[in-house]
């Protein structure tokens, strides 16, 4: 949720316009919350009123007393007339800034999907290889979509022998280095009700890309972020505690909605796949420092397993509501000759703590933490970025380093 206080502020406001948000929504927004605090205002001044007369009528005299008792009862009726209407106006508000995001940091670029700021260039863009990850995946029986789609319908698939052994690395690996620089291990639920989805910034927008299940109220999470956002959901938080830093390892399920038709090879965009998260809690005065950080996490990953990429400032329309400012790491895929997303870190600053109720108390006083979320490793993508990088002219795969006593082998010969 925005800071309501700021909806006059002309950089604030051009911030959220950059993200879409329009002049007249921002508008009625700010028109809206004004009269709630008129209301809110004239509320408190009737309950101050009706507990000064409800003391009058204890000290005055026996006849005074009914003329006081009537004044308090027609305050009281007043005072409920007033703070029901304040309800209304409240829940007027709330629908409103629910689909105002929050503004673009003033170093985000402007424009849409193709209008990103290119950071850094990492590594050679290699060639294609003999097969693509799709036809490798199924070369060595790693990936077997055509089972999946026959038990579960497209984009699911099954992961079996040497791929399970290095998802498992993977994990193992990308934990180590997580737990090394300070980051709790956790093994979050995925399912979580609607006001979790709502209070992590993903309802209503998103709404489309989540599975329900609607028997029991509850939604599968697409990203271990939801619940891990949950961790401290109405908490005050000591600011000298901060920042506090969480690894979630989780199942994810996404919908997939509009993308009929597109990647439809191998494992690149599936229903379900197995993910790393990494999700702080900030000071806000070091969020940014803490964001720098996220980044500097993602590119260790891709150095160490040697996979060429490039670093983007994501443009303004491309980003999520929740998000203020996020980098993309794109790791080259030699088979499209393209670069495609792998992970990606993301500043709320205090969007989504505002609407979780997380505040840090400091020696200034009290004020809303600040959130952030980034993409240790989404690991059947990943995988098949290994497919194409360490796929071998004879059809076997060579092990990356850094993973192979994660998974006891250093090779796996080839099949067909």
């Amino acid at each position: 949720m925005i800071n309501l206080r700021l909806l006059d502020d002309e950089t604030y406001r051009a911030g959220a316009i950059l993200k879409g948000a329009t002049s007249e929504q921002l508008d009625e927004l700010a028109s809206a919350e004004e009269l709630r605090r008129t209301m809110l205002t004239e509320v408190e001044n009737l309950r101050s009123q009706s507990n000064a007369v409800s003391k009058e009528i204890g000290q005055a005299s026996p006849e005074d007393r009914p003329a006081k008792i009537d004044a308090a009862n027609v305050l009281k009726t007043e005072l409920k007339e007033k703070e029901a209407a304040l309800s209304v106006q409240q829940a007027a508000v709330d629908a409103l800034v629910l689909h105002i995001p929050n503004p673009a940091h003033e170093s985000v670029p402007g424009g849409g999907e193709e209008d990103f700021e290119l950071v850094i260039t990492v590594g050679a863009q290699a060639p294609p290889p003999p097969m693509d990850h799709g036809e490798f995946g199924a070369s060595l029986g790693w990936v077997n979509t055509e089972k999946g789609a026959e038990v579960s319908g497209s984009r699911f698939a099954y992961l079996q022998r040497e791929a399970v052994l290095l998802e498992f690395a993977l994990v193992q690996w990308v934990m180590q280095k997580l737990v090394a620089r300070g980051f709790i291990p956790t093994v979050p639920p995925v399912l979580v009700r609607e006001q979790m989805m709502i209070d992590a910034g993903f309802f209503p927008t998103d709404e489309n890309q989540v599975y329900a299940v609607t028997e029991d109220e509850l939604y599968l999470v697409g990203t271990s972020e939801v619940p891990l956002a949950g961790l401290h959901r109405g908490d005050r938080l000591d600011l000298a505690d901060l920042p506090l830093r969480y690894a979630g390892f989780s199942s994810c399920f996404r919908r997939e909605a509009g993308t009929y038709g597109k990647d439809t090879t191998g494992i690149f965009r599936v229903h379900q796949f197995d993910k790393v998260e990494m999700f702080i809690w900030s000071d806000p005065a070091k969020s940014w420092d803490e964001h720098e950080l996220l980044l500097e996490i993602e590119r260790e990953i891709l150095d160490d397993l040697a996979l060429p990429y490039r670093v983007i400032n994501v443009a303004a329309g491309d980003l999520g509501n929740p998000a203020a400012k996020k980098y993309d790491c794109e790791v080259w895929l030699p088979s499209e000759g393209a670069y495609r997303e792998l992970t990606s870190c993301s500043n709320y600053t205090d969007y989504s703590a505002r609407r979780l109720g997380t505040r840090a108390k400091g020696e200034s006083g009290t004020e809303f933490v600040h959130t952030l979320n980034g993409t240790a490793c989404a690991v059947g993508r990943m995988l098949l970025f290994l497919m194409e990088h360490y796929q071998q002219a004879d059809g076997s795969f060579a092990v990356p380093d850094v993973l192979q006593p994660f998974c006891g082998f250093t090779t796996v010969g080839a099949r067909n």
